[in-house]
This record gives structure tokens, sequence and C-alpha cells, in this order.
């Protein structure tokens, strides 16, 4: 990003902001990035929106509508509650393994609901298929359940078809309390294996036959769990573009490619743009850094000069004032952070630093809200807290 954005940015923030750590969203990058998905998405694959990745209702609705979809993927049993009450068509996938007492907690609550939504719950082992089992003759309804597989990343799953049919003849045991609706692999290990162990051409290609295979037992060896609606869900945002060229699933789950934070830097997402950034007023300047106990230093000649900033140790880097970091001695702070910038840098009190974080799923829950920026205004959106 050049200077004079930030700078910009900066006369904004002194003006409408604040004075404490805002979260700003660059709305006019968020849109670019979503045409450019629509515009890569083929037919064949429908989207699906991971809540925790853009855990604010406005970035979700705008997706929404943009690549009309409404398929969700959620991790947080709280985030599954704003999903139900804000989309009404919502189709919901379960990113991960909900514990038992956390499902029947859902459903205690979900007498109350005006309609009854459609989850797919993942599964990834026949202990935990029995606990849900148990919990739906409990309650008298049919779970749907969707079954994980491993297909290359080893963090979990199905990992071999005799475990995947023990899963399957269950299901088909007790139709009456479980409907199978579909698979989920994740391939994240595909964009980050080192090169030097295996191509991430070869990778992909490895974790496609691995879901085909699955996809084939169930068609193959039970035909009256097989229909044309069920879910394979596959990829993530580090893999969306080869899922875009050719794909064996029919859903494609994604978020952390609209925001682009630093750990998506990518060369297959390189056309995608930056849009999210931590701003932060400096609280103090000094002429250079002073380390406790080594006051002997301040006489030598200093190439840095010290800022201390309003909060600090987030899970972001600094990309404005240029060439600025944390002090590697005087150690991080999420209070009051000392950052080093260069000795002729213009910077004063009360002006901002920026930082670009690495994970939108990690920052986004510290800050109450999200700042819309366009055209030099600020709309400040609700995000999720818990």
């Amino acid at each position: 990003m050049q200077s004079n954005y930030f700078q910009q940015l900066t006369q904004h923030l002194q003006q409408q902001g604040t004075g404490t750590p805002q979260l700003i969203l660059d709305l006019e990058h968020y849109q670019h990035n979503l045409d450019y998905v629509q515009s890569h998405l083929p037919e064949q694959l429908q989207p699906r929106l991971v809540v925790k990745s853009l855990a604010n209702l406005q970035l979700l609705k705008l997706a929404s509508d943009k690549l009309n979809t409404q398929r969700f993927m959620v991790f947080h049993l709280p985030h599954l509650a704003e999903i139900i009450q804000t989309f009404k068509q919502a189709d919901i996938l379960l990113g991960k393994q909900m514990p038992i007492h956390a499902v029947e907690r859902f459903y205690q609550a979900a007498i109350n609901l005006d309609h009854p939504p459609y989850i797919q719950w993942l599964i990834d082992d026949l202990g935990r298929l029995q606990q849900y089992l148990q919990l739906a003759q409990w309650f008298n309804i049919c779970l749907n359940v969707n079954i994980e597989i491993d297909v290359g990343l080893h963090r979990g799953g199905v990992q071999n078809s005799q475990q995947f049919l023990a899963l399957l003849k269950l299901i088909q045991q007790h139709s009456a309390h479980l409907k199978l609706t579909g698979l989920m692999g994740y391939d994240a290990h595909v964009a980050k294996l080192p090169k030097i162990l295996k191509s991430a051409e070869k990778s992909y290609q490895q974790s496609q036959q691995s879901y085909q295979q699955y996809i084939d037992i169930i068609r193959q060896q039970f035909p009256n769990l097989w229909h044309e609606n069920l879910c394979f869900n596959g990829g993530g945002s580090p893999t969306f573009i080869q899922h875009c060229q050719q794909s064996v699933c029919n859903d494609l789950a994604f978020g952390s490619l609209l925001l682009k934070p630093g750990d998506f830097d990518l060369a297959n997402l390189a056309k995608l743009q930056y849009t999210l950034w931590i701003a932060t007023p400096v609280l103090k300047v000094l002429r250079h850094s002073q380390l406790p106990g080594l006051e002997v230093l301040n006489h030598l000649p200093h190439k840095y000069k010290a800022l201390f900033i309003y909060g600090g140790y987030w899970q972001a880097n600094y990309i404005y004032p240029e060439k600025s970091k944390p002090h590697g001695l005087y150690g991080r702070s999420s209070n009051q952070e000392m950052l080093l910038v260069p000795k002729f840098c213009e910077i004063d009190r009360d002006d901002y630093v920026f930082l670009r974080p690495t994970q939108s799923e990690a920052v986004i829950p510290q800050f109450a809200q999200l700042y819309a920026y366009a055209q030099g205004k600020f709309e400040a959106w609700d995000n999720f807290r818990e």
C-alpha cells in the first residue's frame, strides 16, 4: 500500500475516529474481492461462506447478496444462532465437531425457534455418531450428518474405507434419526506443504482422488443413501483457485480470501486486494528507545526513534510507518507497545500507526465494531463478540 493512502486515512481518523484502536475495512477493496470471486466461481460449485473468518453480519450480508448464497460454514455455536436469526433460508454446515453437550443445549433452546434450521452436523468417527444418534432418539428428531474425510491434512476425520463403511452402516440402520447429507474434506495442506516434500499440484490431485473414492463408496455400495443433493464440501481460501479450475466437490467453503489477511499472501490469490487494517493512535514519541538498566546505551547513535501506541501485541504485522517494528529487547505489550520507527520518520502524538492482521478470525472478535471505510467516511458495523 502507498504511504499517501495511510496518510489520508490518518487525516480521516483524526477527524472522525474514536481516538482508540479501530479495525478498519476498506469497503471498495472488499467489493473488488467479491467481484473477483464471483467471476471465477464455476456454475457447478456452490459457494459457502466461512462465518468465523467474516464474523460480522454486514460482511456476511454483502457476500451473501453478491454471491447469491445462504450457505454458511459455522465453527462456533453462538455464531450459529446469529446466522439462523438473520438468514431464513440458511444451509449451515458445521466446520468442526460440536461436543454432544453443546448440541444438546442447542436443541433445548431450538424448541422456541419459529422455523427449523437446516443444519449439517459434522461427524468424524463412530463414537461421535453414536452420541448424536442417542441425542436424536432422545429428542425424537432426525439429524443431518455430514462426514469429515481426511484428504491429506491429517487433522482427524475418516482415514480409510473401513471407518467410512461403519459410519454409513449405522446411518442406514437408523434412517429415522440419522440422514446422510454429504462429506467434508478440508485441504489446507495443499498450499502449505513445502515444495521439497510435494508440489501443490500433486498434493491437490491426491486429495481429490481420495475424495472421489469416498464418493464412489456411497454411490456404489449405499444406493439408498445416495441422492443428487448430497453436499460434497471442500476447499478453503488457500485452494479456492484449484477448485474453481477442477473439483470433484460441488460445495466450496471460503471466507478469509475475501479480506486477504497476511497469512493469505499466496501466489494464486495475488489479484485479491488487502482490505483489513488495525489503526491505533500514537501516545508518545521519544527521540530514541531507552532500556531499563541499560541507560548507558542512551549516549550511542540511534537510527530509530521510539513510539508508544495505544494497545498492541495483536496477531498482525506493522505496515505503516514503513520499516516500523516492535523493540526486540523491550518486549511486547498489549497495553502500550513500544515501536521503533526510522529516525527521520515524520510522526507525532495522535497520528496513527497501521497494522495488517494475519488472520481475520483471530482479530475481528477483539474489536466490538468494524469500521467500513469508503470515500473518506466510516460506518460502524457490530462484530460477533462471542
